[in-house]
Parts: structure tokens; sequence; C-alpha cells
């Protein structure tokens, strides 16, 4: 693949893919922030929650999947979770070795407080509809794509 024709040079910061999804992302995450507040959760324990909110009782290999948090980054959030009494670890059912993650009373409850965060949200983009089903198809293709030689075998 071929830089486009009019990157006249490659190593300007204004032609770098990466830095405008960064900045998007942090921008993002910064609007999340007062949103959240009042649930009392970060950006990444909401990924977890809607994760869980989505599929209870699941195994930490699962939401590692789901959230695309490596589990050198999901334990310690995981851990902050369980003493917020927000989720509880089970030993499965079918094999106690494996340790299930599982939402709380307190956990279930804090959804219906959530609810509204996606709207809210979508209210500050200010995008039309189309425009962000695009934005999203093409960041989750970019993903799949780079995701997909990751996992491809080295060859030397």
């Amino acid at each position: 693949m071929s830089l486009p024709t009019d990157a006249v040079d490659p190593l300007l910061l204004q032609n770098q893919l990466c830095h405008s999804l960064y900045s998007a992302t942090n921008a993002l995450v910064r609007a999340y922030r007062p949103l959240l507040e009042p649930l009392d959760l970060t950006y990444p324990q909401y990924l977890v929650m809607l994760a869980l909110w989505e599929a209870d009782g699941v195994a930490i290999k699962q939401l590692v999947s789901k959230t695309r948090l490596d589990s050198g980054t999901l334990t310690p959030i995981l851990k902050r979770l369980e003493q917020k009494e927000l989720i509880e670890r089970r030993k499965g059912e079918t094999d106690e070795r494996q340790w299930l993650m599982c939402l709380t009373a307190v956990g279930r409850d804090l959804r219906q407080q959530a609810e509204d965060i996606p709207h809210r949200l979508w209210c500050m983009a200010d995008m039309e509809l189309e425009q962000a089903r695009a934005l999203k198809s093409a960041a989750e293709e970019l993903y799949r794509q780079i995701r997909a030689r990751e996992e491809q075998p080295k060859t030397t």
C-alpha cells in the first residue's frame, strides 16, 4: 500500500492518521469524564460495566476480548470495581479453576443510571447519524486490519 499522493512529507504531523485518531480518542474520553463522574466510574471501568451489562457472569478472557483491554490493564480495573462492590468474582460452576466476573445488585442497578450517557455524549458530538456510523465502521475496519496483521505468523 502506498502513501496518498497529496502527502508531500510522510513525517508531517498533520499527515498522521494515528495523531487524528489519538486526539479524537482523548477528546472523547475527556467528554465522558463529567458524564461518568456521578457514577464514580472511569472510562475504562465504564467499558467493563458495559460489557457486563451486556453479558453477566463471564470469564476474564471474554472480558479481554469484549473490551479490547489486555489482561494486565483489565485486572486492576476489575479489582477497583470489586472494591466499589459493583462486581464480584465467582468460581465457575462447570470449571472451578475458572473465575467469572459477575455484577452485584449495586452493579446491575447502576445500569439504569447510565442509560442516558450515550445520548448525552451523542448530543455533544453534534454529528449526523450516517457520519457517526461511517466513522465507527472505518475505525472497526482499521482495528480488524491491524489485528489481523498482528496475528499473522512472523516470518524471518
